[in-house]
């Protein structure tokens, strides 16, 4: 049998397992079973959480897509694993530093009614050259804004940073494009042999210098109703674009985010809901 916590942020739902040390090696098998919707717990991912040094506010982070693919850090994933934290009374304080693969995240309490939770996140530095990425059409760019890629032969203007984990931002008009629509570009755009890890994808509406509205295609997911690095992507995206200031709030099928870029690093701000404990069994 292992605990499992659930948690979510604005719809993005994961299963969080805490424990000392590193993931089984069988850990891609797991959670391809158990986040089924139909015959296991059914989640976005899955998070494990070291805690050895949890007392002393640091804790190790690792997330798998239901696919069983590894990602590198998600920024819903990280609140709603602090939510966890503090739900189950693991960590106290009111700061936990986050070891992920790609590198630390400061996270920040900010309020708490029962067990809903709001925290602020360091997301770290974000980075736009292609070989960071990474994005490969044969030529080195310092930055990708507006770049046109071919999709169903027909050229879509994309913008792309990485956040840790890389993302494509498509900037629509007045209206989303039908739903069976951005999911085929989107699934053609995570696989585009242009992004040689795949990349997630966001479908961008701007509504005015301090808002903009998103839809998310996440690799080794699908959709999901929102997304922590894909909001942060979008806000970026559009910032480098003139859009947008420096601070706005991101619109998600079930909530907004909040999104700063302050002196090159980007913090977000929202809520996670621990919503159910239990034990699966294996």
């Amino acid at each position: 049998m292992i605990r499992i916590i659930k948690a979510h942020s604005l719809g993005n739902d994961f299963l969080v397992i805490l424990r000392n040390g590193t993931p089984d090696p069988g850990a891609a098998d797991l959670v391809r079973k158990i986040c089924d919707r139909h015959t296991g717990a059914g989640a976005d991912g899955v998070l494990f959480i070291s805690v050895d040094d949890a007392k002393a506010g640091r804790v190790g982070f690792r997330i798998f897509n239901s696919d069983g693919t590894e990602a590198e850090i998600s920024g819903n994933g990280l609140r709603c694993a602090a939510a966890t934290l503090y739900h189950e009374g693991t960590v106290k304080a009111p700061h936990i530093l986050f070891q992920t693969t790609a590198g630390e995240r400061p996270c920040e309490r900010l309020t708490q009614e029962g067990n809903v939770f709001t925290f602020r996140v360091d997301m770290g530095v974000p980075r736009f050259a292609s070989v960071d990425i990474p994005f490969d059409d044969g030529s080195a760019h310092d930055r990708i804004v507006d770049y046109p890629l071919t999709i169903q032969q027909k050229a879509y203007a994309v913008t792309c940073v990485n956040v840790g984990n890389p993302h494509c931002s498509v900037f629509v008009e007045r209206f989303f494009p039908p739903r069976v629509l951005w999911h085929q570009i989107g699934m053609e755009i995570e696989c585009h042999p242009f992004f040689p890890k795949k990349t997630n994808v966001e479908f961008v509406r701007v509504i005015n210098k301090q808002e903009i509205e998103v839809l998310f295609w996440e690799r080794g997911v699908g959709e999901t109703l929102s997304s922590g690095t894909g909001s942060c992507a979008a806000a970026v995206a559009s910032m480098l674009k003139g859009q947008t200031s420096n601070e706005i709030k991101v619109w998600t099928s079930l909530g907004q985010l909040t999104v700063s870029w302050e002196n090159g690093r980007i913090f977000q701000s929202g809520p996670a809901e621990v919503v159910f404990l239990g034990e699966y069994l294996r």
